[in-house]
């Protein structure tokens, strides 16, 4: 119950934001306000704010390691780093 509290009021800062002028970024959704981290990034198990892994010809600058499908993860730890990708070909 909790949580649909707290998706319902992300929900009307969103609204209330956008009708106000725009407060808020226009790709902002409940889960950036919920999370606390802006789109393109995921609260991670510390609590921080990490770009999701993402597709680069290179290592991108902050890259921890590269995914088995290519794409190269931000993470600060490695319990859980590529997952959903096919786990970890190279730690940087």
């Amino acid at each position: 119950m909790t949580r649909s509290i707290l998706v319902s009021a992300a929900t009307a800062v969103v609204i209330v934001g956008s009708a106000a002028g725009g407060a808020f970024p226009a790709n902002a959704t409940p889960h950036d306000f919920i999370m606390g981290c802006p789109s393109g990034e995921y609260e991670n198990s510390s609590g921080n704010c990490v770009p999701v892994p993402t597709q680069a010809p290179s290592a991108p600058t902050g890259a921890t390691a590269q995914c088995r499908d290519g794409s190269w993860s931000f993470s600060e730890h490695r319990s859980g780093t590529c997952s959903g990708h096919g786990g970890v070909a190279v730690w940087l």
